[in-house]
């Protein structure tokens, strides 16, 4: 089974208030989606490698790859209007062969590259990490709407790996029927019904949505580098 990868970087990151898409912001003085990039590098597995970018930062980001000499895998597409579109414009874009698709997002820079290669390495072709939620959750707009059973719940995360052929016949379908997902775990149950292997997440794998989640990645990123140095 021949893997690829999308990565997905498409957004503008209007939350976190930047003049520029959050992927591009530094993180240890480096460019958070390519903290992502050179650990899938490492993985001589992933053969293909499509970032989706906003047609605004497309060259800026294929000039990032040639800048840290990431390689031949790796190009760049535009991306949709919404994350699902990037996803499916992705999918379309990897190579012939490709049976397996790795879905990750430029802005989670703190994955790690065991986090990939145990995606690769679960004989399950659906797989996502997900971590267990920490805090009462309740449903509601302006008053309480009805009690959610913490235990039956789960916080999703990327990287997620999936039947390429199936996850586009999910995408195709979802797209029919004018439907927006928030990820693809949850599209692909939705439209095929087959099973998705859940494997223990990482508390430190955060995404950067809001200025505040820059801080906690940088304190995380300090914490790992100086584990490794002493």
């Amino acid at each position: 089974m021949r893997t690829g990868m999308v990565v997905l970087g498409g957004g503008i990151g209007r939350r976190i208030g930047r003049p520029v898409p959050k992927q591009f912001l530094l993180l240890g003085g480096k460019p958070i989606i390519i903290h992502v990039l050179e650990k899938v590098r490492a993985i001589a597995e992933i053969e293909d490698v499509v970032v989706t970018c906003p047609a605004s930062h497309l060259e800026a980001t294929q000039q990032l790859i040639e800048n840290h000499r990431l390689g031949s895998r790796f190009r760049c597409v535009v991306g949709g209007g919404t994350r699902q579109e990037s996803t499916y414009l992705g999918l379309e874009a990897l190579g012939d062969g490709i049976d397996l698709a790795i879905i990750h997002e430029a802005v989670r820079p703190l994955v790690s590259t065991d986090d990939f290669r145990r995606l690769i390495e679960t004989p399950d072709e659906n797989v996502i990490y997900g971590i267990p939620i920490p805090f009462t959750v309740l449903k509601g707009h302006d008053h309480v709407e009805g009690l959610l059973e913490r235990d039956e719940l789960v916080n999703v995360q990327l990287p997620q790996k999936f039947d390429r052929a199936r996850l586009l016949e999910a995408h195709r379908a979802a797209r029919a029927d004018g439907v927006e997902f928030t990820e693809d775990a949850s599209l692909f149950f939705k439209y095929t019904g087959e099973p998705v292997r859940i494997l223990p997440g990482s508390d430190v794998n955060i995404k950067i949505t809001v200025p505040t989640d820059t801080v906690i990645a940088e304190a995380i990123y300090a914490d790992l580098i100086g584990r490794r140095t002493r």
